[in-house]
C-alpha cells in the first residue's frame, strides 16, 4: 500500500471525500476566474467596482456552492435529475408571466440580491434529465422511434420558451447541447441526418419569412445575420460592434498594448466590455498570448471531463460529465467565434470570465456536479 492510499483510508470518511476531489480542476477554474476579476478590473479604469469585486464574491459563493453539490451523492442527483428539470421549466414560464426586462429583452427574475436568468439554469438541468432518461433505459431501444419523442419533447419544449423570450443564443446551444447528448448515448446517426436535412430547411423558410407577416426572425436578429455576413454594410449602425471588436484584437498584436492601456475598452469605442465583447478587451491589452492562454485553461477543463467521464463506470456520471463539459465548450466556443466575426452575435457570455452572476453561479454547480461524480465512482 502507498503512503497517499494509507494516509486516503486513515482519513475519516467525511473528509475522504474532500481528498478525492479533482483538485487540478478545482485550481484551473479559479485561475479562469481570476482572468475574469483582471479583466473586469481594468474594463471598469482600475477599480473593483461596479464588476470586479461583485464577481469576486459570486465566485466565492459559487466555490462553496460547487463543494456542497460534490458532497451530495451522485444516485441523489440521478433520482433528483427530472424534479430539477421540472422546477427550471417551471422558472422560464415564470419569466414569460412577470420576468424582469433588460435590453429589450424578458429573460430574468428578480430574487433580490441577484436576476436570476432561469434559461442558464436548464441548460444544466436539461443535461441530467437526459442522462438521466438514457440511463434508465435500455441500450437496445435507445433508437426505437418510440423511445426518441420523450428526448425530443425534453429538448424543445425549453428551447420554445427560451426562444419566445427573445433569447436565439440560449436556444441554440439547448438544441445543440440536446442533440449531442442523443448522440453521445447512442442514438443512430440516421435520426441526425434528418434534422440537418430539417435545419436547412428551417432555415430557409427564415430568410423567405423575412419581410412578411408571418416572419420568424425579429428584425434586430436579422440584422446580426446580416452584420454577419458583411459588417461593412453598415459601420456605425448594426455592423459597429464587430467592427469596433475586430479593431480591438487586431491592435493587440502578438503580445498586446500592455495591461489597462487598451484605447478601444478605456474610450468605449468595444460595446460590451464586460460581458460579450470581454475576450476583445484581454486581446487587445495581453495579444496573441493572452488570448491563446486563455484557450489553453479552457481546454485543459474540457480534457479533465473527457477524461473523467472515460474513467467513470456509472452511464448516468459519464453522459453527466460529457454533457457538462460538452455545454462548457459551447459556451466558450460560441462566444469566442462571435466577436471574432465566425459567427453571428447572439449574446452568448464568455465562461468565467464575462460578468455574470447567473451563468457563473450555474457553472460552478455544474463543475460540483462533475466532481460529485468523480468522487462517487466505483472504485
Amino acid at each position: 500500500m502507498s503512503y497517499l492510499e494509507y494516509t486516503v483510508k486513515t482519513v475519516p470518511s467525511g473528509w475522504r471525500k474532500v481528498l478525492y476531489l479533482n483538485w487540478p480542476l478545482i485550481i484551473l477554474l479559479t485561475a479562469v476566474a481570476c482572468v475574469g476579476f483582471l479583466m473586469l478590473y481594468s474594463v471598469a479604469g482600475g477599480s473593483l467596482q461596479p464588476w470586479a469585486e461583485p464577481q469576486m464574491e459570486r465566485f466565492g459563493l459559487g466555490l462553496a456552492a460547487m463543494f456542497i453539490t460534490a458532497m451530495v451523492p451522485i444516485w441523489l442527483w440521478r433520482n433528483l435529475s427530472a424534479l430539477i428539470y421540472l422546477a427550471a421549466l417551471a422558472l422560464l414560464v415564470a419569466v414569460e408571466l412577470f420576468g424582469a426586462v433588460g435590453m429589450g429583452a424578458q429573460r430574468w427574475i428578480d430574487i433580490g440580491f441577484m436576476r436570476l436568468q432561469p434559461s442558464e439554469v436548464m441548460k444544466i438541468a436539461l443535461v441530467m434529465a437526459l442522462a438521466a432518461y438514457y440511463d434508465w433505459l435500455p441500450m437496445k431501444r435507445v433508437s426505437r422511434p418510440i423511445w426518441v419523442i420523450a428526448p425530443l419533447i425534453l429538448i424543445v419544449t425549453p428551447t420554445f420558451l427560451v426562444l419566445t423570450q427573445p433569447d436565439l443564443g440560449t436556444a441554440i446551444l439547448l438544441m445543440t447541447a440536446g442533440g449531442v447528448m442523443m448522440f453521445l448515448a447512442g442514438v443512430h446517426w440516421a435520426y441526425f441526418a434528418v434534422v440537418v436535412a430539417a435545419a436547412g430547411g428551417a432555415v430557409y423558410t427564415v430568410f423567405l419569412s423575412r419581410g412578411t407577416p408571418w416572419q420568424l426572425l425579429k428584425d434586430y436578429q436579422f440584422r446580426r445575420i446580416d452584420t454577419f455576413l458583411d459588417p461593412s454594410t453598415d459601420p456605425l449602425g448594426a455592423g459597429y460592434h464587430i467592427t469596433q471588436a475586430k479593431i480591438a484584437m487586431g491592435s493587440g498584436g502578438w503580445t498586446g498594448r500592455g495591461f489597462m492601456q487598451g484605447t478601444q475598452s478605456r474610450l468605449n469605442f468595444l460595446p460590451e466590455k464586460h460581458t460579450d465583447f470581454i475576450f476583445n478587451t484581454l486581446a487587445e491589452e495581453f495579444g496573441f498570448v493572452g488570448g491563446f492562454s486563455l484557450l489553453v485553461l479552457y481546454v485543459l477543463i474540457l480534457m479533465f471531463c473527457i477524461v473523467a467521464a472515460l474513467q467513470n463506470r456509472d452511464r448516468y456520471s459519464s453522459l453527466l460529465i460529457l454533457g457538462v463539459g460538452l455545454t462548457f465548450f459551447l459556451f466558450f466556443a460560441v462566444n469566442m467565434s462571435m466577436v471574432m466575426g465566425l459567427a453571428p452575435v447572439v449574446g452568448v457570455p464568455l465562461p468565467m470570465v464575462s460578468y455574470g452572476g447567473s451563468a457563473m453561479l450555474v457553472l460552478m454547480i455544474a463543475f460540483g456536479l462533475v466532481q460529485s461524480a468523480h468522487i462517487h465512482r466505483p472504485r
